[in-house]
C-alpha cells in the first residue's frame, strides 16, 4: 500500500501501512537551537577543530580551564548550516556543587526540546523514544562536563552529531566510535595572541618579556588569560611589567600552574569594588546552573537597578559569562573560586533568594491557573504575573528544581512545600515527571514537618496524579490512602482523591470501585454547593457507567453533568461521553451530531478532540470512515510516543488487520492532560 500525507504535522513515527493520512495539527514542531552564545575570543586550535571533522562522536579533553567547551561552540556556531534539525545542550555537570545530572533527567529535557510531552519513566524507554525520535535527523547534541562514559552513552542519538566535553578522556566511548580530541593548555604565542584580542592595542609587542610572562602565569589556560586580559583592557595605561608585579606580589613567581591561575583570580577578585566582590561571592551559591538579575539582587539583598551594572561589569571582566540578555553564569573553576571566598551573609543570602523564587512562582501560578484554590501564604499578598508564566517557568524550572532541593538540603521545610505547591502549573502542561515526583515527595515530608496536613494533602493527590498517569497505581494508591486517612475537615482534599482513586479503579478495569468513588464525590459537592464540581462528578459518573454497559443511566448523568457546566470545553467534553453513551444505546444519529458538535468546540483542546474522533471512529458505518477518523485522532499528537496516541495507533493497526469489534470504544485519551478531580 502507498502511504499519503497531507498537512502540517509534527515528527512522524511509522506505524504501519496506513493509505491517506489527513493532518489537524497546526501547531509546527519546535526546532531546539540551545547553543550558549560562540566565544568572543577565539584563538588557534587549528589542527583540534581539523581533527573534528567527520566524526558523528567526539569527545573533547583536557584540564579545567583550557577551553573545551569553547572549542565545541566554536566548530558547533560555524557548523550550524548542517544541522538543520537543531542543536542541543546540556550541562552534565561533573563539577556542579549538586553534582553531576543524571542521563535520564537529561533524556527527559530533550525529549521536551523536541515537543515530547509525555516521557516514559524508564532510562531505557526514554533512551527508545530518544533514538526513534532522532533516527535520520540532521542535528546535533553538545554534552558538557560529562563525567563518565556512563553518563554519556544513554544519550547517544540514532543519527546525528554527538560532542563530548570532559576533564576525563573517557576511552570508553572508544567502542562506540569516537573520536578522542585532547586539548592542551595555549602555547606561549597563541597565549599572548589571546590577550592582544582581548586588550586590542599594542602593549604586547610593546612589552613582549613581560606579555610572556603574564601568559605563563595564566598557564595557557583561556579563562584565566580572559581574566588577565579584562584588567587590562579596563586600565589602558597600565604597562604590563605592572600587571606582572601585582601578580608576583599576591604570589611567589615560582609556583605551579593552579596555583599560578589562581593567584590572576585572587588579583582580579581583590580588585572587584565591594558591590561587586559581594555580588561575585554570593551569586556563586545560587541554585542552578544560570541566573538572572532578579534573583542576583535577591541573594544580595540590592535593588536590581544596582545590581544589573555590577552583572555587567562581572561579565567586562570575564568573571561571569552573559548567555543572553540579563541571563548569567559562572565558568565552573570560577564558581568554585568565587565559591572559596568567605562571606558571612551567604546563608542569609541563600535563603532570600529561595523565598524570591517562591514569590516569582506564586505569581506565575496565579496567572497560569487562576481561579484555583491555593494554600501557600504567599498567595494572599501576591500578584499575578504579567507576560507568559509557563514559558517563565519553563525558563527557570533547573532553578526552581534546585532551590527546592537547596531548601531541603539547608533544613527550611516551609520553603520546600511553598515552592512546590506553585509548580503545578509547570507539570500539569509540560510533564516532567521526573521532576514532579521528587519534588513533590520532598514538600509533602516538609509540609508534614511543618504541621501543614492541608497542604501535605493538596500535595499528595498532585502526587497521585502523576503516579496514574504513569500507570503505577499501587503507589498511587498509597498516596491517596494517606490523604483519606488524615481526616482532615476539607471536602477539596478529600474529593479529589476520592476521583483519583476512581481513575486508578478506571485503569484497573473495576468501573464498579470506581462509580463507588464517583458517587461518594458527588454527594459531598452537591451538599457544598459546589455547581462544576458536581457536574464534574457527574461526567465520571457517566464514564463509569458506560464502562458498566449501563448505557440508559450514564445518558441521564451527562446530560445533567452538561447543564451544570459553564465552560465551552468541558461541556464538549461531556458531549463526547454523552455520544459514547448514545452509541451504546443504538442511537448512533444521535451521537455523531453530538460529536460533530463537540469537535468544533474542542480546537483549542487537541487531546480531547482525539477523544471524540476515537468515538466517531468506534461508529463509523464503514472501515474507510473509521481509519480516517483513527488518523484524524493520531493528527491531534504532536508526541508519537504519548501513551494515548501509541493505543490510538494499535486501534487503527488493529481495525486494518482484523474486522473491527461490536463494542463501544473505551475513552481514556486525554485523561492525563487535566486537573485532578
Amino acid at each position: 500500500m502507498r502511504n499519503v500525507m497531507s498537512g502540517r504535522a509534527g515528527r512522524v513515527v511509522q506505524a504501519s501501512s496506513i493509505g491517506v493520512v489527513h493532518l489537524h495539527n497546526d501547531e509546527p514542531t519546535p526546532v531546539p537551537f540551545q547553543l550558549p552564545p560562540a566565544p568572543r575570543c577565539f584563538v588557534s586550535r587549528r589542527d583540534e577543530l581539523a581533527a573534528m571533522e567527520g566524526w558523528p562522536l567526539l569527545v573533547i579533553s583536557g584540564p579545567g580551564g583550557v577551553g573545551k567547551t569553547s572549542l565545541a561552540l566554536r566548530w558547533l556556531h560555524d557548523r550550524r548550516d548542517r544541522f538543520p534539525g537543531g542543536q542541543l545542550y546540556v550541562d552534565l555537570g561533573a563539577h556542579a556543587p549538586d553534582g553531576p545530572v543524571a542521563p535520564e533527567d537529561v533524556l527527559e529535557w530533550f525529549l521536551h526540546a523536541f515537543g515530547l510531552k509525555d516521557v516514559p519513566a524508564s532510562l531505557a524507554a526514554r533512551q527508545a523514544m530518544f533514538r526513534s525520535v532522532t533516527a535520520g535527523l540532521a542535528f546535533a547534541v553538545l554534552l558538557d562536563n560529562a563525567v563518565s562514559s556512563a553518563q554519556v552513552r544513554p544519550l547517544l542519538p540514532a543519527s546525528g552529531t554527538v560532542v563530548v566535553t570532559s576533564r576525563w578522556r573517557l576511552s570508553p566511548l572508544g567502542t562506540d566510535g569516537a573520536r578522542f580530541v585532547e586539548v592542551e593548555p595555549l602555547g606561549l604565542v597563541d597565549s599572548v595572541r589571546l590577550l592582544e584580542n582581548i586588550v586590542q592595542d599594542d602593549r604586547m609587542g610593546a612589552e613582549p618579556d613581560a606579555a610572556g610572562e603574564l601568559a605563563r602565569l595564566c598557564g595557557g589556560l583561556p579563562v584565566a588569560l580572559a581574566v588577565v586580559g579584562a584588567r587590562l583592557s579596563a586600565r589602558p595605561r597600565r604597562s604590563l611589567g605592572r600587571e606582572l608585579s601585582e601578580l608576583r606580589a599576591e604570589r611567589l613567581p615560582e609556583l605551579d600552574a593552579d596555583a599560578s591561575v589562581a593567584s590572576v583570580l585572587d588579583l582580579s577578585y581583590v580588585d572587584l569594588p565591594d558591590p561587586q566582590a559581594r555580588l561575585y561571592r554570593l551569586c556563586a551559591w545560587l541554585p542552578g546552573t544560570s541566573f538572572g538579575v532578579e534573583a542576583a539582587a535577591a541573594v544580595a539583598g540590592e535593588p536590581v537597578d544596582e545590581v544589573g551594572g555590577a552583572l555587567e561589569d562581572l561579565v567586562e571582566k570575564n568573571l561571569l559569562s552573559e548567555l543572553a540578555d540579563d541571563r548569567f553564569r559562572y565558568h565552573d573553576m570560577l564558581r568554585t573560586h568565587a565559591r572559596s571566598k568567605a562571606d558571612a551573609t551567604r546563608e542569609e543570602g541563600l535563603r532570600r533568594a529561595i523565598e524570591w523564587y517562591v514569590a516569582a512562582a506564586v505569581s506565575a501560578d496565579l496567572a497560569a491557573k487562576p481561579g484555583h484554590q491555593r494554600v501557600g501564604p504567599r498567595y494572599q499578598d501576591t500578584g499575578p504575573m504579567a507576560g507568559e508564566p509557563l514559558e517563565w517557568l519553563e525558563l527557570e524550572r533547573p532553578n526552581l528544581i534546585a532551590a527546592v532541593h537547596s531548601a531541603h538540603g539547608h533544613g527550611w521545610p516551609e520553603l520546600v512545600w511553598q515552592l512546590c505547591e506553585p509548580l503545578w502549573a509547570l507539570f500539569l502542561h509540560r510533564h516532567y515527571y521526573s521532576d514532579w515526583i521528587e519534588t513533590h515527595v520532598l514538600a509533602i515530608n516538609a509540609a508534614h514537618e511543618c504541621g501543614e496536613p492541608l497542604a501535605a494533602a493538596r500535595l499528595g493527590n498532585r502526587l497521585a496524579m502523576a503516579y496514574v498517569n504513569l500507570h503505577r497505581y499501587d503507589e498511587a494508591v498509597a498516596v491517596l490512602d494517606a490523604v483519606l486517612a488524615a481526616g482532615l475537615d476539607d471536602p477539596v482534599s478529600e474529593t479529589t482523591a476520592l476521583s483519583m482513586l476512581g481513575r486508578v479503579h478506571l485503569g484497573r478495569g473495576e468501573p464498579e470501585a470506581a462509580l463507588r468513588c464517583y458517587r461518594q464525590v458527588l454527594e459531598v459537592r452537591v451538599q457544598r454547593g459546589r455547581e462544576r464540581g458536581a457536574g464534574m462528578a457527574r461526567r465520571r459518573i457517566g464514564e463509569a457507567l458506560i464502562e458498566l454497559g449501563r448505557c440508559a443511566e450514564a445518558i441521564g448523568e451527562l446530560e445533567r453533568a452538561e447543564a451544570q457546566l459553564a465552560d465551552p470545553v468541558e461541556r464538549a467534553r461531556v458531549r463526547t461521553f454523552l455520544a459514547r453513551a448514545c452509541a451504546g444505546a443504538g442511537r448512533l444519529d444521535r451521537a455523531r451530531s453530538l460529536l460533530d458538535s463537540a469537535i468544533r468546540d474542542l480546537r483549542t483542546s487537541p487531546f480531547h478532540r482525539a477523544d471524540a474522533f476515537v468515538v466517531l471512529a468506534g461508529i463509523a458505518e464503514d472501515d474507510e470512515e473509521a481509519r480516517d477518523h483513527y488518523r484524524s485522532a493520531l493528527a491531534c499528537y504532536r508526541d508519537p510516543a504519548d501513551p494515548s496516541a501509541v493505543r490510538i495507533r494499535r486501534l487503527l493497526d488493529r481495525h486494518e488487520h482484523s474486522a473491527a469489534a461490536d463494542v463501544i470504544p473505551e475513552q481514556t485519551t486525554g485523561e492525563h492532560h487535566r486537573d485532578p478531580g
